[in-house]
């Protein structure tokens, strides 16, 4: 393979753990390895400068990133990410995830990814529009419901899909409001999208731990990061009989045996903006949580958090992961041979760009479904490509994560075949 001149050879990027991840499905792949480079160069990359004018009149510039990684089963998906570590390197790995993820639950999408290099909580809410509507002009000459649709990810909500959704409207004289999605629901916005990613977890975890006949009531339930996605799987798993012994985010760790009532850690997280000085736990350090006692294990928070040595210290069965790339290669060798069940990103937590794909549906017919068709449809996308890989799994003696990507390389890969090269 001829290696990229403007990628990291740093071992512990997100770039290259997704490159360790293809090493190791391309002996699965038959006469389609001959296309696997195909997922190791992304299509195309954009790299924008974003002039914003402070509220003190001042002048600051940021990064802007749009990776479309590949585009031969349709469209690019993708979030937007605003974090003060967004790169190149990251944006890239993350829409070669994209691309698995779109092609394990067979959405009719390729993979893209962008972000800016900022911390948004630094920000008043009129200079992250600016940022926002700025961001959107730069790269508006590659997205739209065509060609790459971006939704929101780590540092964007809602809100911000609808500046983006303005923003790219103006500039086409006419409102087309599937050119994102993640929006408010009275903007083309879908029901049931703000709860999705972390349903998909709670789904496809109760698949997986029916045929490991681990029991879900009474389970010890872990969970890193308690947005949107951390917080609904728990909620759904504390439902169905499971209880939350310990919640960590950027600001604390709580533990409490006995179970935290996430209804208390919900309003207090609301009014705070984070879990630190909960009173209905304890609060321990941070490096302890990998050493609790715990049944299943959800990463929700970035990528990069399940070392080898913390994969060592691990009790848990089952390991969901919410969060895109959360454990290394090393690791994922660690924790199978400690008998250790990962449900890997790119199908674990899928509900998302699921029914960002229903919402984009609706804004192309502008026909609108209920919460309850949107949740049926989802449930059933997410089981049955979930079981697929369960049995691909078993089929070729191989991991959960391998499985999945043999499921979604071959999709890509055949697609790539039988469309060819243009121009020959």
């Amino acid at each position: 393979m001829d290696k990229l001149s403007y990628a990291s050879e740093s071992p512990n990027t997100a770039w290259s753990t997704y490159l360790q991840q293809i090493d190791r499905v391309a002996p699965y792949l038959g006469e389609l390895s001959r296309w696997v480079d195909t997922l190791r160069h992304p299509k195309r990359a954009l790299i924008v400068d974003i002039p914003l004018q402070m509220d003190d009149g001042s002048i600051r510039h940021f990064e802007g990133f749009r990776v479309q990684h590949n585009l031969s089963r349709g469209p690019g998906k993708g979030g937007v990410r605003y974090h003060p570590n967004v790169d190149l390197n990251e944006v890239m790995a993350l829409s070669a995830w994209m691309t698995i993820k779109c092609a394990a639950v067979n959405l009719p999408y390729g993979g893209a990814k962008g972000g800016i290099r900022v911390d948004p909580f630094k920000l008043s809410e009129g200079e992250l529009e600016r940022l926002t509507r700025r961001y959107t002009s730069e790269i508006g000459l590659v997205i739209g419901p065509q060609k790459d649709i971006p939704a929101p990810d780590v540092g964007t909500n809602a809100k911000v899909m609808a500046w983006m959704m303005d923003t790219y409207s103006m500039n086409q004289g006419t409102t087309i409001t599937g050119v994102v999605t993640g929006k408010p629901v009275h903007l083309g916005g879908s029901l049931g999208r703000e709860k999705a990613t972390g349903r998909g977890v709670f789904v496809t975890g109760r698949e997986v731990a029916r045929r490991l006949n681990i029991e879900t009531d009474g389970a010890r339930l872990a969970v890193q990061g308690f947005g949107n996605v951390g917080s609904e799987a728990a909620r759904l798993f504390v439902a169905a009989g499971a209880r939350v012994v310990v919640v960590q985010d950027h600001s604390a760790t709580l533990y409490n045996a006995e179970g935290i009532d996430l209804t208390a850690l919900t309003d207090w997280q609301a009014t705070h903006k984070n879990i630190a000085g909960f009173s209905g736990a304890q609060t321990i350090d941070a490096e302890a949580f990998w050493q609790l006692p715990m049944d299943i294990l959800i990463p929700a928070a970035l990528e990069g958090q399940i070392t080898r040595e913390r994969a060592e210290k691990l009790s848990c069965k089952l390991i969901l992961e919410g969060a895109n790339g959360p454990t290394y290669p090393d690791a994922d060798d660690m924790l199978a041979s400690r008998g250790i069940t990962v449900v890997p990103d790119v199908i674990c937590n899928a509900g998302g760009v699921t029914v960002s794909y229903f919402e984009w549906v609706q804004d192309m017919a502008s026909f609108f479904w209920s919460e309850s068709e949107i949740n049926e449809r989802m449930d059933k996308i997410m089981s049955e490509a979930m079981i697929h890989i369960w049995d691909k799994a078993r089929e070729k003696e191989c991991s959960l994560r391998t499985a999945a990507y043999i499921v979604a390389c071959e999709r890509i890969l055949m697609a790539r075949k039988d469309r060819g090269i243009y121009p020959g």
